[in-house]
């Protein structure tokens, strides 16, 4: 058992957040909102689209096999005007951008394993639940912790927004020398595994060049950093870098080229949960490295949330063409309220993993992906996600045999 970050006397964690006009983001963004039109018409339809933009470029690729039509260019402009790429003279722009597509369809061996599973191809099984076999191997992660009240790291919390916050101030006009792209980065001190104050904060914000840094740097501390971030949590001692780097007036996919899937740490927990490795943008959710991620984060929030843990992270591990997860792993990072072995029997009793109980469990076969291609996947309490519900809290206590007086203790 890992117990080193809550006995760690001080330590120092960091997480960052990245806008929806950052190149990577932008192009999560457009497979999302291509995968999410396709759905809206065919839930039955299977998609891996990936999109990569570069100076005045957009390519998207991939494999969809269904039974609909969506025009994959105009979906891609749509999405770019709406991140706020609407002029030339922010080198990319949604009017004069290309746009290239490259799509076939799914491999028709993974296709077959898919929805005939191993389970099933020998057995006179009727189950529709074990039918579904995983639409590819990997190891999937599920995280939460009582930092926050969405139960996220603090870090990572404070890291989305501030992104989002500077967008909101764009968009608003508020602060009107904004762009679309920009990142931000917390670092957060812990005492014994408890945040307790916000050790640096760093801010880069694409921009007007007329603007000058010393404006920036005033008007950001005050009107982003000082906006999100809690005053208990700001003292002297706290650094502030605005654009550290000095001139970002070149940005997004002019200014870096962009990809589908790169900022996987961004999308999750902020590194502070391992990571099994893939992507969720463009895929549709027989894809396991994304409905497994999302049922792990969905049995993680509601461990914590029932008290079973302060700190709880689950890998779920899933074969190509095959139902039942191949294996679970839990670390409670020495906070556990009762044995684990206990969690993992209530983990077992009360939550399906198998593919198509997920979809099913969860709704997933709907156009609800666009919006959680920025600001992360989790712990999104501006959105109404079924991954995040906590509605199996009261199940665990009782089974665990936890009262309410011992769960307000416990956390």
């Amino acid at each position: 058992m890992s117990t080193s970050f809550t006995r760690s006397a001080r330590t120092l964690f960091t997480s960052e957040s990245v806008t929806e006009g950052h190149p990577d983001k932008l192009c999560d963004q457009i497979s999302d909102a291509v995968l999410d039109a396709i759905l809206k018409e065919d839930p039955d339809a299977r998609v891996a689209c990936e999109t990569a933009a570069t100076t005045g470029l957009v390519l998207v690729f991939g494999e969809i096999t269904t039974d609909t039509y969506v025009d994959i260019p105009v979906i891609a402009r749509q999405t770019i005007e709406e991140v706020g790429y609407t002029r030339a003279k922010f080198g990319f722009d949604a009017e004069t951008a290309g746009v290239v597509t490259s799509i076939k369809e799914q491999s028709k061996e993974i296709s077959a394993g898919v929805g005939h599973s191993l389970e099933t191809r020998d057995s006179a099984d009727g189950d529709p639940l074990e039918s579904t076999g995983a639409g590819d191997q990997g190891m999937m992660i599920g995280f939460a912790c009582d930092e926050t009240p969405e139960y996220m790291p603090l870090t990572i919390s404070l890291a989305h927004q501030l992104t989002r916050r500077l967008a909101e101030a764009r968009k608003s006009g508020e602060i009107a020398y904004l762009r679309p792209d920009g990142k931000s980065q917390v670092t957060v001190e812990y005492h014994y595994g408890k945040p307790v104050r916000v050790q640096t904060v760093v801010l880069s914000a694409q921009h007007d060049p007329a603007v000058t840094q010393r404006q920036m740097q005033v008007e950001l501390a005050d009107e982003v950093i000082r906006r999100v971030i809690p005053s208990d949590l700001l003292d002297a001692d706290t650094n502030i870098y605005i654009n550290p780097s000095g001139g970002f007036s070149i940005g997004g996919p002019m200014g870096d080229a962009g990809l589908t899937g790169r900022k996987i740490i961004v999308d999750t927990y902020g590194g502070m949960a391992r990571h099994g490795g893939g992507a969720f943008s463009g895929k549709d959710p027989t894809k396991v490295d994304r409905s497994g991620a999302y049922a792990a984060r969905y049995v993680a929030k509601n461990v914590v949330a029932a008290g079973l843990a302060d700190r709880f992270e689950l890998q779920v591990s899933y074969a190509i063409g095959k139902a039942r997860p191949v294996s679970l792993h839990i670390e409670t990072f020495g906070t556990e309220h009762v044995e684990e072995d206990l969690i993992v029997e209530l983990i077992n009793a009360h939550f399906d993993l198998r593919p198509a109980a997920i979809i099913r469990h969860l709704d997933l076969m709907r156009p609800l992906y666009r919006q959680v291609a920025s600001y992360g996947h989790f712990g999104r309490a501006d959105l109404d996600l079924p991954w995040e519900k906590l509605d199996v809290v009261d199940t665990l206590r009782e089974a665990a045999g936890l009262s309410e007086s011992r769960m307000t203790t416990a956390r």
